[in-house]
């Protein structure tokens, strides 16, 4: 009986043993994954260099052919319940110098989840253009109604593709956020694991981001002389 005993608890030891090899070599091949989405990509900018953020997920730095600055970010956003984990391309696009625009943004079907936005920190309600998609438009109580208006029928456009979440002018530069990847449904739903089943940000992904980016640059660029009458939130 001792026997059969310790033979039982060596067998359920190597189990163990054998499961914890497998699912350390797993994470460690997920982690080199994870630290490689943005390689391919880095290849289209001028300057590129990765580094590895805390969570794993790398953040890409270089130029464009203009010389201006452009960030590349990726952020796994598990917060929303009865929806799958989102992975979400967050790019930054920096002018050579401050602009003369207001700062305003729209976030397409805003839940207050979501922890990476600019446009919940904006403190001016605006309201939105009319369209099939819902749209959280803020502001920073600066922009004039021309503004206001210019700005809403870019984001109305950037929102006709569902992958573009979010869209944000600043006088420093401009914010766009858009789906990279959806999470794995069955890892997702069956052992609560947050993987994406990308193994690169595609070059033509990130060309179209920045085509995106330098449209929201140029959507008040011929605003050379700006009012001091800022549309009120309740206009």
């Amino acid at each position: 009986m001792m026997i059969t005993n310790l033979a039982l608890a060596l067998f359920a030891a190597a189990a163990i043993a054998a499961l914890a090899t497998v699912a350390i070599r797993d994470q460690r091949r997920l982690a080199g994954q994870r630290r490689a989405l943005l390689d391919q990509a880095a290849n289209i900018l001028e300057n590129s260099r990765i580094r590895v953020a805390r969570d794993g997920f790398p953040m890409l730095d270089g130029n464009l052919s203009d010389g201006r600055q452009l960030r590349v970010e990726l952020i796994a956003d598990t917060l929303v319940c009865r929806r799958l984990p989102q992975l979400w391309l967050k790019l930054t696009l920096t002018e050579h110098s401050p602009q003369d625009r207001p700062s305003i943004g729209a976030l397409s079907r805003p839940t207050g989840a979501e922890f990476y936005s600019l446009v919940h920190d904006l403190p001016e309600w605006l309201p939105p253009p009319r369209t099939d998609t819902s749209m959280l438009m803020r502001g920073d109580g600066t922009a004039t109604a021309t503004e206001v208006e210019r700005s809403g029928s870019i984001f109305s456009a950037l929102f006709r593709n569902p992958a573009v979440k979010e869209a944000v002018i600043t006088a420093k530069g401009v914010r766009l956020i858009r789906q990279a990847a959806e999470g794995d449904r069955g890892a997702h739903l069956l052992l609560r694991q947050v993987r994406f089943p990308v193994e690169a940000i595609s070059p033509d992904l990130l060309r179209t981001a920045i085509a995106e980016a330098q449209l929201l640059s140029e959507a008040l660029a011929d605003t050379k002389t700006r009012t001091p009458e800022p549309m009120g939130a309740g206009e």
